[in-house]
């Protein structure tokens, strides 16, 4: 069995995925193409991680768009965030949306700033490429990934 966590982004997003043992198995930015997901790409990478395991479950974060935020980009953010929905869909695995304050709640971060699911996840998954600042959608991806296992099993 395996874990798959999606992240949504504006233009691309983050994946991450672990295997029963709560072992690493990988995690990425999700693809896109001309400043849209590369729903066929995405397909790919997550058909490449079951391949060596029975199954999979996925779960992606449900989001909204945010006070503030321009029609274009809220567009832009809904837009990828449905691609992101589709292509988890499509794979044919059980797939979930979880809220980014239930995931967080059962991991202690609620309220932290983003740098806190960084330094969780590195202090599970010293392997995992989250060397960047800008790797925290890896980071909640791969921690969404053990809510979803912590939560099924």
């Amino acid at each position: 069995m395996i874990w798959i966590g999606l992240d949504p982004g504006a233009v691309s997003g983050a994946w991450g995925a672990i295997d029963h043992n709560n072992e690493f198995v990988g995690c990425g930015d999700i693809p896109s193409i001309d400043g849209r997901i590369s729903a066929r790409e995405l397909y790919r990478i997550i058909k490449d991680c079951v391949s060596t395991f029975d199954t999979a479950h996925i779960v992606v974060e449900s989001v909204h768009t945010m006070p503030n935020q321009g029609i274009a980009s809220s567009g832009k953010f809904m837009r990828a965030a449905g691609a992101i929905e589709a292509t988890a869909e499509l794979t044919r695995y059980p797939f979930m949306l979880v809220t980014p304050q239930r995931w967080k709640a059962h991991h202690g971060l609620v309220g932290l700033p983003k740098e806190a699911s960084l330094d969780l996840a590195r202090k599970y998954w010293s392997e995992a490429s989250l060397k960047r600042q800008k790797d925290h959608g890896r980071a909640d991806a791969l921690l969404m990934a053990l809510w979803l296992k912590e939560n099924n099993e």
